[in-house]
């Protein structure tokens, strides 16, 4: 059964709690009235990582808004973490929320979405931002490694380093310029971001990417109408990999946004959630 606490980020009224298949509480907010969307945040953030877009779709639509596990103020879950259980602590909110919804993600979000709508869920649509579909396999494994001894050590920028080159693939000078205390020069706020109360959850889904495959015909069976976007200057191989992904896709739509990188939702959320709110059905 849900449950309420408190939080300290509650942008939009009380958080509540479900508990998922392996008794992990997973947080989320609720706000808005229509059709259910459920928006899945990406690595090193939280809910607050949708809230620019989603306050500008909660006039026509239900917005549901977990913090997954690992990201407080949802339980930590187990390690190693699969998207399997992702998908679990999704199909958990699917239940609550009692009918099909649309299913929106960014970045590290996305792949989750991807996944559970091919395991099957209850899902209407799905929107993805740029999902980093090429950053998965056993050569992030020593990424991890290095990230926990950094984090151990209080090193947070030479963690940040790392994961944005090793794990983003960040090109070099894009990363010098955002290090510069310029991020509007580069286009881009300073992610991907690991905090300190971020890096659990940060190194979770680590574990799920290590464990993950970039066999990316294997989302050609997801036959719901799909929105995919990205930053038309975003850094490859995000470009390449959406493209793929795009031609697998039965039922896409493929929009690049014009001078914008990976950060747009943060950037630009007027001019993204007019296209989410363009995409998605009002009943």
């Amino acid at each position: 059964m849900p449950s309420e606490f408190e939080s300290p980020e509650s942008f939009f009224g009380p958080v509540t709690s479900v508990e998922s298949t392996d008794g992990t509480a997973i947080a989320y907010q609720r706000f808005g009235s229509g059709p259910p969307v459920v928006m899945v945040h990406g690595s090193g953030g939280g809910p607050h990582s949708w809230q620019p877009v989603a306050e500008r779709i909660a006039d026509r639509y239900e917005v549901w808004t977990p913090a997954r596990r690992g990201y407080a103020p949802s339980g930590p879950g187990r390690s190693p973490k699969r998207f399997a259980d992702e998908v679990a602590d999704l199909a958990a909110l699917v239940t609550t929320i009692g009918r099909p919804v649309h299913l929106v993600g960014m970045s590290y979000g996305a792949n989750v979405a991807l996944h559970a709508a091919a395991a099957g869920l209850p899902v209407r649509s799905l929107v993805l931002w740029e999902p980093p579909l090429y950053a998965v396999g056993a050569e992030l494994a020593p990424v991890l490694a290095e990230f926990q001894k950094l984090t151990a050590k209080g090193d947070q920028r030479s963690a940040d380093r790392l994961l944005a080159e090793r794990v983003a693939r960040v090109p070099a000078a894009l990363l010098d310029l955002m290090e510069s205390g310029t991020p509007e020069d580069a286009g881009a706020d300073a992610e991907p971001d690991a905090e300190p109360d971020e890096a659990h959850g940060w190194c979770r889904d680590l574990e799920s990417l290590i464990a993950d495959s970039a066999d990316v015909e294997r989302w050609s069976h997801i036959i719901v109408p799909t929105l995919l976007m990205r930053g038309a200057d975003t850094w490859e191989p995000m470009p390449t990999t959406l493209d793929r992904l795009a031609s697998a896709l039965p039922k896409v739509t493929y929009t690049a946004f014009p001078g914008q990188m990976h950060f747009a939702p943060s950037l630009v959320p007027d001019i993204v959630a007019a296209e989410i709110a363009d995409f998605l059905p009002h009943t």
